[in-house]
């Protein structure tokens, strides 16, 4: 099997109404919530690079990855410095259930590690058992119990680097 590579561009205002579409979504909005994907001033925010995942050209996803010690009292305040939080969702519902989230988290995972980022955190909610299990499948192992914090209830989760192993992954066309 091929490897699958996918492009993250930087997501731009343009992309809003796009983004909006996909948070309309059932399956998005279970986890994300109503909320407006960023603003404009956010575009600007040091703190967290936001990414539009496409595949051979066309959107599938999007993607954030974001300093943990950006703001005061966040839950990953205890990892080290340089640790990076990612958080992301498939937009496109044709593409779900076909292993591309767990690859393109793979490939942003690597590319962290390579930058030099010690630690990546997630924070799935706790009921969401498809991205804990994607997660697991990818080295992230849980660091502590559910918890309440700014963003809702999360499951706190890390990987460390080195990974030094590539994990397996199918990754399904949309071709019948």
């Amino acid at each position: 099997m091929a490897l699958v590579a996918y492009n993250f561009r930087e997501a731009e205002l343009g992309d809003l109404p796009m983004l909006r579409r996909w948070q309309d979504r059932p399956h998005v909005k279970e986890w994300w919530g109503d909320g407006a994907p960023f603003e404009e001033v956010e575009l600007d925010d040091a703190r967290v690079s936001r990414w539009i995942v496409e595949l051979n050209g066309r959107p599938l996803g999007y993607m954030q990855d974001y300093s943990v010690h950006g703001w005061p009292d966040h839950h990953f305040q205890h990892l080290p410095s340089g640790a990076r939080g990612i958080d992301q969702y498939i937009g496109d519902p044709a593409m779900i259930g076909r292993g591309h989230g767990t690859a393109f988290i793979w490939q942003r995972m690597q590319a962290l590690f390579a930058a030099g980022v010690p630690v990546i955190a997630t924070d799935p909610h706790p009921e969401n058992r498809m991205a804990i299990a994607a997660y697991e499948k990818l080295g992230f192992r849980q660091i502590g119990p559910s918890l309440a914090s700014a963003w809702g209830t999360i499951l706190p989760m890390e990987a460390r680097s080195p990974q030094v192993f590539v994990p397996r992954m199918k990754v399904r066309s949309n071709r019948k």
